[in-house]
């Protein structure tokens, strides 16, 4: 167990090309979303790091990505991410955010969200977006933190 002043975090940074670094902790996402979420458990059940990782790199290649990983320098171990995207259109997008439950509560998620979006204003990002998967709503205070708020609700079809 991290102790809770955490002095032995480290934030790093880096593009596509080291994405498989946050396989592990993606994957811990991915199971999360699938235990909230109310209508898509087959979505996440199905959903592999392969896909998450092909859609990843698509955005990569129509503007620019960036992972800030968190390494817990004692263990050597990534214990939170970020992805972030700008596209061409000057929309930056928060793609990814997770920290592991250990170590949640020491600011971590909010030093790898201003991290994300210092990024995205210093590359003249216009306007700033996130998704939220419905069943993990506890998440909006965090980000109402940032100035983000609910705008609109998409509806998606399940095909039976």
């Amino acid at each position: 167990m991290p102790k809770k002043a955490a002095p032995n975090i480290k934030y790093t940074f880096t593009d596509e090309s080291e994405i498989d670094q946050i396989r592990p902790l993606w994957e811990g996402l991915n199971r999360l979303m699938g235990e909230r979420t109310i209508h898509f458990k087959g979505h996440f059940a199905a959903m592999t790091w392969e896909k998450r990782r092909s859609e990843l790199l698509s955005k990569a290649g129509c503007g620019m990505l960036r992972i800030d990983i968190t390494i817990d320098e004692s263990s050597g171990a990534a214990v939170g991410y970020i992805v972030s995207s700008l596209s061409d259109a000057k929309l930056g997008t928060v793609e990814s955010i997770f920290v592991s439950e250990a170590y949640r509560g020491l600011g971590i998620g909010e030093s790898l969200m201003t991290r994300a979006l210092t990024w995205m204003d210093e590359k003249g990002a216009a306007e700033k977006v996130l998704e939220v998967t419905v069943g993990n709503e506890q998440v909006y205070s965090f980000y109402g933190r940032f100035g983000f708020m609910p705008r609109q609700t998409l509806l998606k079809q399940i095909k039976k």
